[in-house]
């Protein structure tokens, strides 16, 4: 029996971590990283927005009013006072009224003190279908009178709400970074995984083709296809054309990390251990070498993502991406390309400062995950 003298002291100054599995170390030193905590948080709260922008925006986006052309954002106010001097919470806006100059014809707005415009949750304002499959009239926030309206973010040049508009935009811009990589995933994680198992001549092609690809100037490449897309392609079908676009350039820096893993991996032990006890190719890679490089390749496609919601919105913004009716960041931003929207209505840069947050947040996402991945190294302790 063993007594407490005889028990090692290094025993007793071990942490939990060392019993942790890899998984857990992973998160430990992912959960330690302030800005990746704070980038997936929200990262995850633009996703949600995306999933329920019907219910999530108080207005149709699409819906237009000449009353309303240019309108100023207005600010929330949640204290009300009424005509005994009392308070009460009662969320509202105050209204603004269009002035036009009798000279210059130049249209203004103007605070109105004495029209107030109520704000209630979950009323019902214009109907829509939820996912495309629920028709629902419910927004989380919408005025009370559904004639009125307010602009948190401002309106356009239709009347259009911005805030809205960029709501909906959010769905389209995460999304087709998620798609654009999830495509290159598979064309890297192939094509790289192919090069570093198989090497030799294998490896020699498939390099070359990389080397080609990423030789060819990014931008210029995305105009020229962007620009072969017909015209009268439907908004969806340009949509997918432009995912597809940006996939077929995205994937060569994920395949050479790829490869570069395999290459390390294949001379490792287990892995020459699982080829002696006679397991087949594919179970080498898919049960062997491919989980031990998981987190390395999640870091790789999150760095990826904010690539592909840039080009994007690049594209859009010189007109060669996506179109009117879809909405994206990068749709709108093309429509603040005035000097009117610079001088008058600033507030048409909102998607602006959408994009600056999401690609930061991937970034710092990224980051986290790419030191997370490797919890045994000094920086982690």
């Amino acid at each position: 029996m063993t007594t407490k003298s005889e028990i090692d002291p290094r025993a007793l100054e071990q942490s939990p971590e060392d019993f942790a599995s890899q998984w857990r170390l992973i998160w430990l030193a992912f959960r330690r990283h302030k800005l990746a905590m704070t980038g997936a948080i929200i990262i995850l709260l633009l996703y949600v927005i995306g999933l329920f922008a019907e219910f999530l925006a108080p207005f149709d986006p699409n819906a237009t009013s000449s009353s309303d052309i240019f309108h100023p954002p207005q600010m929330i106010r949640f204290i009300d006072r009424d005509a005994e001097g009392g308070w009460s919470f009662s969320p509202h806006v105050i209204a603004m009224t269009m002035e036009r100059d009798s000279f210059t014809l130049e249209t203004s707005y103007a605070l109105d003190p004495d029209k107030k415009i109520y704000l209630d949750f979950f009323a019902k304002g214009d109907p829509y279908e939820l996912w495309g499959l629920f028709p629902m009239e419910r927004h989380l926030l919408t005025t009370e009178n559904p004639d009125e309206h307010f602009f948190l973010f401002g309106a356009d040049r239709l009347g259009r709400d911005m805030l809205s508009r960029t709501i909906f935009g959010t769905r389209v811009s995460m999304s087709i970074g998620l798609i654009g990589v999830s495509l290159s995933l598979v064309l890297g994680l192939i094509l790289g995984g192919i090069s570093g198992f198989y090497g030799g001549r294998v490896d020699m092609f498939i390099q070359r083709v990389v080397e080609l690809v990423i030789s060819l100037p990014t931008i210029p490449i995305w105009l020229g296809l962007s620009a072969a897309l017909p015209q009268d392609w439907s908004p969806l079908a340009r949509y997918f054309a432009i995912t597809v676009i940006l996939s077929l350039v995205a994937w060569t820096e994920l395949a050479r990390v790829v490869r570069g893993r395999f290459l390390a991996l294949r001379t490792e032990d287990f892995v020459t251990a699982a080829r002696l006890d006679g397991g087949s190719r594919k179970r080498v890679i898919f049960r062997h070498m491919m989980p031990s490089m998981v987190s390395h390749i999640i870091a790789s496609v999150t760095l990826a993502i904010p690539v592909m919601i840039i080009a994007e919105t690049s594209l859009s913004f010189l007109g060669l991406g996506l179109t009117p009716p879809i909405i994206s960041w990068g749709v709108l931003l093309k429509e603040a390309q005035n000097i009117r929207s610079i001088s008058e209505a600033p507030w048409l840069f909102v998607p602006g400062g959408a994009v600056v947050i999401a690609v930061l947040a991937l970034n710092f996402l990224g980051d986290g995950l790419r030191d997370a991945a490797d919890p045994y190294s000094q920086d982690n302790h």
